[in-house]
């Protein structure tokens, strides 16, 4: 299975569980009932694979981590979505961003601009153009607005005198 498979999968499952007050570890349990998953390959392909132990654990992790850190999470959208009012925003729009945005902040091994890049080509599965570019547009403020800036060695940080470390060749 794919990253990208699996953080579809979290994101549906996120998406599930937020709307019935499920325990994430539970719904995600359920969900992968071996019955239970192999019934969903002949609905979608996405199902076609079942996910190895450690596309279950970035699963299990992003639907935990997500559901623990909601508000934070919505909290992030609500001040990176210039011009749109929160009750506006679609629960699959909002899943989508709360994922990218806990993978960012939470998951340091997924690469930042996987971790957007994917939630935009995510998007484009589940909503029109302008919901796509909204959730782009909030990524990128958010990331500039909360985490560019952190990884980005201050110029003042290094003595004028002292050269810039060389690269092995």
């Amino acid at each position: 299975m794919t990253r990208s498979a699996a953080r579809e999968i979290a994101i549906q499952l996120g998406f599930a569980a937020a709307g019935t007050g499920e325990d994430p570890a539970a719904a995600v349990e359920a969900f992968f009932e071996p019955e239970h998953y192999a019934s969903l390959a002949g609905e979608d392909e996405l199902y076609g694979e079942r996910p190895s132990k450690k596309d279950l654990d970035f699963i299990l992790r992003s639907v935990a981590g997500v559901a623990e850190r909601r508000e934070e999470l919505d909290g992030l959208i609500g001040r990176y979505a210039k011009g749109w009012r929160t009750e506006r925003i679609s629960r699959s729009a909002a899943a989508i961003l709360r994922q990218a945005m806990y993978e960012i902040l939470y998951m340091p091994e997924v690469p930042d601009a996987a971790s957007m890049d994917e939630a935009v080509e995510l998007a484009k599965g589940y909503e029109d153009a302008e919901v796509v570019a909204f959730i782009n547009g909030v990524l990128g403020g958010f990331y500039r607005g909360e985490v560019s800036h952190e990884e980005a060695p201050a110029q003042e940080d290094r003595a004028e005198d002292e050269p810039p470390e060389e690269e092995d060749e």
